[in-house]
Formats: C-alpha cells, sequence, structure tokens
C-alpha cells in the first residue's frame, strides 16, 4: 500500500462566536481533493450540529470533536485522530492554533500539515501555508524552513457554483437593478439586516437577493421581513439559487472576506464594507486592483454612504465594465486545484515518501 495516499484530516471548527469560515474554506478544498480521490476527514466542533450534514454531503466523514481548536487536551486529541487515521496531512483553519500548535502536530505526528491564514499574526512552523484573500503579501508571514507560499488570487478559493456561472455570465444583465448581499459566513456585527434595510430604501434597486446560510443567527428575521418586502428582498441559501440570481444581478455588497473573490470569478463589481482588520486588508488590496470599491469599516460607513456608493456605481456603466473586466482577468476559480497540486507534489516527494514508509534517508 502506498503510504502517501492516506487520508487528508481537516481540523476546523464552525461556531456561532467564531463563525463558519474556516468551515467552508475547508470544505472547498475537499471538494477538489475528492477529484482527486482522496479521503477527506473532518475533525470539527460545530454550532449547529446540522453542519455535520453539509460535511457528510460532500462525500466527507465527519469525527465530533469536544473543545473548539487551541482549547485545553484538544492538541492530544488532534494528535491522536491523525494518528488513528493514518493521516498523510493535516489541514488546520481557525483562530485557536498557536505556533507551539503547529509545531508538535507536525513533529508528533509526522503528517504534512497545511494551514489556512490571512492574519500573519503568528510564526507558522508548517509545510504549507494557504491564504487565499489578497492581503497580507508574503513579507508579512513568519514561516519556518521549507514552507511553501501560496497566496493571492492564483489560490483563491473558488465553489462549483461560481466557475459555473464564469461562462454564463458574460456580459451584465439588462435593467432593472438588481444587488446582491453576501456578506460571507460570519456576521460578527449583525450587518445583514441593517444593510438589507439600507439597500431596500434606494428606489433604483429593484430587487435585492441576500445570501444567508440556513443557520445564521437573524435568519428568522431575514425571512420575515422579505415576506414584507413585497417581492423586492429574497432570502436565497441553496446553491441551485445561487445560480440563477449570479447571473442576474448588476452588483455585490460584500465584507470583503472569501466570498469576495468567489464573485471576482463570475464577474460581478462590488461594494465592500469590512468587519474585521483582516477582511479590511483584503478589500484595500480589491480596490486597488480595480475589483471593488472598498467603503470602510462598518462602523464608519452609515446609509447615506451607502446610497451615494451605490447611485456612484449605477450611474457610471464604464466602471461596472472595468470591475468586471479585472475582476475575470485576475481571478480564475483555478485556485483549489492548484493549492491540491502543491499538496501533492509535496506529498510524493522522495523525502515524504521514505518517512512515511518509514525508509532511512539515503546516503
Amino acid at each position: 500500500m502506498d503510504a502517501s495516499r492516506g487520508p487528508i484530516l481537516f481540523r476546523c471548527d464552525g461556531t456561532v462566536a467564531l463563525g463558519w469560515e474556516a468551515l467552508y474554506q475547508c470544505l472547498s478544498l475537499a471538494a477538489a481533493l475528492q477529484r482527486r480521490r482522496r479521503g477527506t476527514h473532518f475533525f470539527s466542533y460545530l454550532e449547529p450540529l446540522s453542519l455535520a450534514t453539509t460535511i457528510h454531503r460532500g462525500n466527507n466523514e465527519w469525527h465530533a470533536a469536544e473543545q473548539p481548536l487551541g482549547a485545553d487536551k484538544d492538541l492530544e486529541a488532534t494528535i491522536a485522530k491523525a494518528r488513528s487515521l493514518g493521516a498523510a496531512a493535516i489541514v488546520v483553519a481557525g483562530a485557536g492554533m498557536t505556533s507551539d500548535y503547529l509545531a508538535r502536530l507536525r513533529q508528533e505526528t509526522g503528517a504534512l500539515v497545511l494551514v489556512f491564514d490571512s492574519t500573519a499574526a503568528i510564526e507558522l512552523p508548517v509545510d504549507i501555508l494557504v491564504n487565499p484573500l489578497l492581503a497580507p503579501g508574503k513579507k508579512a508571514f513568519r514561516i519556518g524552513p521549507g514552507c511553501q507560499r501560496l497566496l493571492g488570487a492564483r489560490f483563491a478559493l473558488c465553489r462549483g457554483v461560481f466557475r459555473r456561472q464564469r461562462a454564463i455570465r458574460a456580459t451584465e444583465p439588462l435593467p432593472p437593478f438588481r444587488a446582491l448581499l453576501a456578506w460571507g459566513d460570519h456576521d460578527a456585527s449583525d450587518q445583514v439586516l441593517l444593510r438589507a434595510e439600507q439597500l431596500l430604501a434606494i428606489d433604483r434597486i429593484a430587487k435585492v437577493s441576500v445570501a444567508a446560510r440556513s443557520h445564521h443567527p437573524f435568519y428568522d428575521a431575514l425571512r420575515e421581513r422579505a415576506e414584507q418586502s413585497g417581492g423586492r428582498l429574497e432570502v436565497i441559501t441553496e446553491n441551485k439559487e445561487l445560480l440563477t440570481r449570479l447571473v442576474r444581478v448588476h452588483f455585490a455588497l460584500t465584507a470583503g472576506d472569501a466570498w469576495a473573490p468567489e464573485l471576482c470569478v463570475v464577474g460581478i463589481p462590488q461594494l465592500i464594507i469590512s468587519t474585521t482588520p483582516r477582511h479590511a486588508l483584503n478589500g484595500r488590496k480589491m480596490d486597488e486592483e480595480g475589483v471593488a470599491t472598498y467603503l470602510g469599516d462598518a462602523a464608519e460607513v452609515g446609509a447615506d454612504q451607502l446610497r451615494a456608493a451605490v447611485d456612484l456605481l449605477l450611474d457610471d456603466p464604464m466602471e461596472r465594465k472595468g470591475m468586471t473586466r479585472c475582476a475575470r482577468n485576475m481571478f480564475d476559480g483555478r485556485g483549489p486545484d492548484r493549492i491540491v497540486n502543491g499538496l501533492e507534489i509535496l506529498l510524493h516527494s522522495p523525502a515524504r515518501r521514505r518517512a512515511a514508509l518509514r525508509l532511512p534517508a539515503a546516503a
């Protein structure tokens, strides 16, 4: 048996307090690994537990973690799980990881360690570092010897629902104007309902589509507001619903998180209002590259500023076309496959194969 064909273990959580961005990042990578016939196992602390169904739906295995990432005894539990599965690689994503956590995970399991990180807050003694956002750049990260950095637009994560609509949305749809509110997988500042109301107050927008998971804290309130809107507001949760909306909207309002690069793959102009420092960095960089307009932090952007930005964007078709062209040229949606290629290259390197088979190093 080829030891390098062991399964991939994902250590990530999805909770109300920390959000679900790390979990869905890992699910995007797991989908690409499934195409390479790699076994994928999730060792995750989930809230709500119904998220386990989402993991299983992608043909992944789920093992319940008793504690969040980085908590007491979590490292020992993760090491034990990696050993029991014979994991070839461990993918770690989340706010709870530390340098010591990653170093011990790498040393005590012998597995290749891949980390998703867009904060550059700690030293990363790992084999592969992935930053699927545009910022920060490579100079901001502190890495150990031999670490491979996969950063920027070429390695942006993208789900199949966005790649499939790339060719279909070749040109901008005809009016009336439609907006997509895609705040991502963590609404820490409770912005979705507020921004939906502000977009509805703009008469030029005929319809607002809100992309929200069914476990969003304000999901029921959004559905109730949609029923009262007379058809101007809708809440979409399923991929098949999102498919049809991506080709019909004229712009999107995002938080600068992982959804922002995915919308660039389709070529949808964006306005970005950030709620976290790392998403603010990504929003500014996207503005510099001409693929979006960064409006600022959520606490500083009110209804008047948002209305002015929307009016300016809708009044300037050349600006929208420029955003679309730059976005489609920068993001091609093949980031997950490139990450998997890099992972497979390292897993099949001679040194890694000798270590997996417990063979002595060459003299």
